[in-house]
């Protein structure tokens, strides 16, 4: 019997042992996606607890405990930091086979040095170690971000934003982690939403669709100005639904009247919009980003409670693939497709998406279309082994930008090791199995690339 996520957790070759060992682990990273927020980096946060720090905000966590029957109060409510605490280990310590169970002890060691395991028994010793620890100078959030080996990161920002913090962080030479914001304009595209127009306020003088666009590239412009390489839209399914200028037009009026668009027009609008966006991330050189098979929000009791991001979401349908390949191909058939990351919550589109990628790949860089790494509901071992095989058989698993956060916590960080020793598991044992040679120059390029150096070309840092 193997010990308990010891040095060799998730190794069981001698070639995955040496390839994460000898090349995987000493890499820096890079989390070209991730929503930590760029104020609490420049103000460089100290955190009182384990609590603040772990819990807050952190929907996955939210979620495991409801499903075992904790009271809100624990989770989202008013009960005290310590009592949240105990019933999170209470929760996690029989989380058998959930990937929060793995993270959480590769969080309690790597930052506090806790060889234990978590449970409610141990809720009090793991409180007081870490708690104690928090105080730290090498605990604040810049110091977590630094020691985490961290090379650049990108947050998630709307276009309204002033990139105030973002700003700050840049002039301050003492800090040398890259901090770069990504455009995120789901909030300009949701026309069906209720709060659209106060959005709209919010990016100024807006009477036309053009004059929405005109906003929007400005803002991009702005965003790039400021570092920007990538941008990130969230969505149920990637639309395709073609629409005059003039139909674009009278649907945008038809919304500012107060009016809410037809299922069909907002698929227009959104199509519409969309096009001319990746148009211009093609123009300026920023990835970009496509998340979609979610469906959000699905408790309305909860989301009038918590809001969004409160653990409420779920995989959606399967994607429109066809719908996919025509918005790539409309972007591609006049040489203005961006690098672009496709991400689907629905597993079963694995497969579609590397086909779909492989009709639009070209020579303008390595893997210029990326199947992004198994995300939210399928950041797991099962889930992230079947993205990497996927994308082996159907792709070029050697040219993957591999792994991100997607996380609002700064202790996420070992989820990059969680991912490496899955990548080096996955690799080594086709190399033992005898369906790839014992190439070292080779494996160690593949290893470095999928870890970091990938990205860093593909970001351009």
């Amino acid at each position: 019997m193997k010990a308990f996520m010891d040095r060799d957790f998730l190794l069981s070759t001698d070639t995955a042992k040496h390839l994460y060992h000898d090349y995987a682990a000493p890499l820096p990273i890079i989390d070209y996606h991730c929503h930590l927020d760029p104020q609490e980096i420049y103000e460089d946060r100290q955190f009182e607890n384990i609590t603040q720090v772990w819990l807050g905000g952190d929907h996955y966590k939210w979620r495991l405990m409801r499903s075992a029957g904790v009271d809100e109060k624990y989770i989202t409510g008013d009960a005290s930091d310590r009592e949240k605490f105990q019933k999170f280990a209470e929760t996690v310590g029989l989380a058998i086979g959930n990937p929060i169970y793995h993270w959480s002890h590769l969080e309690l060691r790597n930052y506090f040095g806790y060889e234990g395991t978590l449970n409610g028994d141990t809720a009090e010793e793991v409180w007081q170690l870490c708690n104690t620890k928090l105080q730290s100078a090498d605990m604040s959030a810049r110091k977590l971000i630094i020691n985490s080996h961290v090379k650049a990161l990108c947050t998630t920002d709307d276009p309204a934003d002033t990139l105030e913090w973002h700003t700050k962080i840049a002039e301050d030479k003492s800090f040398s982690v890259k901090v770069l914001p990504s455009y995120r304009p789901d909030k300009a595209l949701g026309i069906e939403k209720a709060d659209y127009l106060d959005y709209l306020r919010r990016l100024g003088e807006i009477g036309s669709f053009a004059q929405l666009a005109d906003v929007l590239i400005d803002r991009l412009q702005f965003f790039v100005s400021n570092g920007c390489r990538v941008s990130d839209h969230g969505m149920e399914s990637v639309p395709y639904a073609e629409a005059s200028e003039a139909e674009v037009e009278a649907i945008f009026r038809k919304r500012l009247s107060g009016e809410i668009p037809t299922a069909q027009e907002q698929k227009q609008f959104k199509t519409a919009l969309l096009l001319i966006l990746g148009r211009e991330y093609h123009r300026l050189g920023v990835v970009m980003q496509l998340h979609f098979g979610v469906i959000r929000d699905n408790s309305q009791r909860v989301f009038r409670g918590l809001g969004p991001d409160a653990g409420i979401d779920s995989i959606g349908e399967t994607a429109s693939v066809k719908e996919l390949a025509h918005f790539l191909n409309a972007l591609d058939e006049t040489g203005e497709l961006p690098k672009t990351i496709l991400y689907s919550l629905n597993p079963n589109d694995n497969t579609a998406i590397e086909t779909v990628m492989g009709a639009f790949q070209t020579g303008e860089a390595v893997g210029k279309l990326q199947h992004g790494s198994a995300w939210w509901f399928n950041d797991h071992k099962t889930g992230m082994t079947e993205q990497m095989t996927s994308l082996a058989n159907e792709g070029y698993l050697a040219g993957f930008v591999g792994m991100l956060t997607d996380s609002r916590s700064f202790l996420s960080y070992p989820r990059h090791e969680y991912f490496r020793r899955i990548l080096c598991e996955l690799i080594g044992s086709w190399v033992e199995n005898g369906e790839y040679p014992n190439d070292e120059k080779a494996l160690k390029k593949i290893v470095e690339g999928i870890c970091v150096r990938n990205a860093e070309a593909y970001f351009d840092l």
